[in-house]
Formats: C-alpha cells, sequence, structure tokens
C-alpha cells in the first residue's frame, strides 16, 4: 500500500511539473503580440523538453500591473514598457534583484520603439513633428503618464524633442509642454483605452503612442482612414523583461521562464516583433526589414534627465513639473 501511494504522488509531482503554467505581466497593448508569440513557445518547449506549459496573460498600464504585482499577482515574468515599473519590484517588494537588466542582452530588452502620431485621413492638420502639437486648434489623445509607461514615454519624447530643438531654455520647454498639454482631450489611463477614444469614440486628431501600436491600428482599423507619422526625432523606448524572482523560485518554475524570456531573442521571435512593428536587434533581422522603419533620431531618457529614475521623481511625482504644467494648461484652454 505505502509502495502504491509513493507511486502515486511521484507521479502527481511529475504531472505538475510537466504541466507549468506562467503569468505573464505585461503592458496594456501587447495582448496580441503575446497571443501570437504563446503558442509558438509552447511549441518549442515541447520539443525541447517533452512538457507541456500553460501561459496566462495579464494586461494593462504597466504601472498598474507592477502594483498589482506587489499586491500579490504572483507573475512569474513582466514584459513591460518601461524601466521604471520593473525597477519599482526591486525597490519598494524586493522582488527582484538590483542588477535585473544585466540578465538579458540589451539591457534586458529584446525588442524596441519609438513614440509616433496615428492621424486621420489625409492629416488635416498637417501635424508633421512635436512642435506642431501645440499648434491652436489641435486636440491630442494619450495615455496618462501618472498611470502608463506608454504616456510616459510621450511626454518625455515631446519634452527631450522640443530641448534637442530649443536647447536647455527651460522657460521654452515649459511653455511648450503646457500649450501641447492644454490641447489634450482626453488622458486614459493605458493606450488600449486611448485607442477606443481615438478610433472607436472619434475624439481627437491625433493619437501618440508607439510606433508599433499606432502601425497596429491603422492596419486593424483601415489603412484608408488613418495616416502614421513618425517624427525625425523621438524617444528610444526599450521593452524590458525579467522573471520575478520570488515567484518563480515559490512556484518552481524558473526554467521555463527564463527560457520563455530567452525565447524573444530567437531569430524567428524577432523576426515575428517586427511584424508587429516593433524595432529589434537581430541583424539579420534587421536587414531584411530595413525599408519598414523609417531613420528617426533616437534620444535616451538617461542623457536628458540622468536616469529613468530621476525623471520620475521630477517630471511625475507628486507636485511634480508634470502637475504644475497641467495647472498652466488648464489656464490656457
Amino acid at each position: 500500500m505505502r509502495v502504491w501511494l509513493t507511486i502515486a504522488l511521484l507521479s502527481v509531482a511529475s504531472l505538475a511539473t510537466a504541466q507549468q503554467t506562467l503569468l505573464n505581466s505585461s503592458y496594456d497593448i501587447a495582448r496580441e503580440l503575446f497571443q501570437a508569440i504563446n503558442p509558438k513557445f509552447q511549441a518549442h518547449w515541447k520539443e525541447q523538453t517533452g512538457e507541456e506549459v500553460t501561459i496566462k496573460q495579464s494586461h494593462s498600464g504597466s504601472s498598474k500591473q507592477a502594483r498589482a504585482i506587489m499586491q500579490g499577482l504572483d507573475a512569474d515574468v513582466v514584459t513591460f514598457n518601461q524601466v521604471t515599473d520593473v525597477n519599482v519590484l526591486h525597490d519598494k517588494a524586493n522582488l527582484i534583484p538590483a542588477d535585473w537588466n544585466k540578465r538579458l542582452p540589451n539591457n534586458s530588452s529584446p525588442y524596441y520603439s519609438t513614440t509616433a502620431f496615428l492621424v486621420r485621413k489625409g492629416n488635416p492638420k498637417n501635424i508633421q513633428g512635436w512642435e506642431d502639437l501645440a499648434g491652436d486648434d489641435v486636440s491630442i489623445v494619450f495615455p496618462n503618464p501618472k498611470t502608463s509607461g506608454n504616456g510616459r514615454y510621450t511626454y518625455l519624447a515631446a519634452w527631450m524633442a522640443t530641448q534637442d530643438r530649443v536647447g536647455d531654455d527651460q522657460g521654452k520647454i515649459r511653455d511648450y509642454m503646457a500649450k501641447m498639454l492644454s490641447n489634450v482631450s482626453v488622458f486614459d489611463s493605458g493606450g488600449r483605452g486611448a485607442t477606443v477614444t481615438f478610433v472607436e469614440r472619434n475624439i481627437g486628431d491625433v493619437l501618440i503612442s508607439f510606433e508599433s501600436e499606432v502601425n497596429n491600428i491603422r492596419k486593424q482599423y483601415g489603412e484608408d482612414d488613418y495616416e502614421v507619422v513618425v517624427p525625425k526625432t523621438s524617444v528610444l523606448a526599450e521593452f524590458p523583461v525579467t522573471v520575478v524572482d520570488k515567484v518563480v523560485d515559490k512556484k518552481g518554475t524558473r526554467e521555463v521562464a527564463t527560457a520563455y524570456l530567452d525565447y524573444l531573442y530567437a531569430e524567428d521571435t524577432q523576426r515575428l516583433l517586427t511584424t508587429f512593428n516593433y524595432r529589434v536587434h537581430n541583424k539579420k533581422v534587421v536587414e531584411e526589414t530595413k525599408d519598414q522603419f523609417p531613420p528617426v533620431k533616437l534620444l535616451k531618457v538617461e542623457d536628458f534627465f540622468g536616469s529613468w529614475e530621476k525623471a520620475q521623481e521630477q517630471q511625475f511625482a507628486s507636485g511634480g513639473v508634470l502637475d504644475q504644467l497641467q495647472v498652466k494648461a488648464r489656464s490656457l484652454r
């Protein structure tokens, strides 16, 4: 009897190992991307190990996702769109090591993008670059920088492009930012909400989001109804990933979680990423897709603000520059 019980327990343990489940906590607009990647990784993992893996997804603004993890969401991996939302998992919850971004290539960012504009057919407001967003009678939609990494990239891209153009004149930069913010019609909490506002509610002259997202929206909702404008100067938007150490060690999923993130760097996956209009690092795929992505002067947040942490504290903390500019923006409406 004892022998049979031991065999049964071993069988249950073996089955549990063979049927592991991963939870990928990701940013708001990455649903379709990982719906395409996950089955391919599942087949790859089955071929490599003979084991089954179930992959679940959780999506919202990346800051919301980070808070949910700190409050107990057992995400095995995070695939976010901003470094600060990963850093907070170490700084405030000690769920990952401080050097998490050194564990994978390219600062643990397997792909990247920049910020671009989606305008309506014919570009009736002739929006070509960041300067045009501060024009009279221009209505803008983008996610709230307080809740969305996507929104923070937009805000910082506008700031840095202006500083790149006018120099270090803080007065001119702030005047531009206040005027641009006064033109924002809706601050949705995440990128998907902003898309709904612009496309389905028909609000705004321009939607600002990742280059990848605006191209995907145009393809989904009508290439004859929208146009994509990629400004000549914009932000380098990296998409950092990491395993959540405390979770994978508790669940026993470190091996498969690590393999899942490694898979994002594989040549075929890099090629798949470009079909969602993400820019990648694989040299062969870059050469294959060179005509797909217009040249952009990519600006790094660290070069303008010192670090993401400093940008977060200076610009987005309560009472910070964004809050000050919002007060000024309301007076301009």
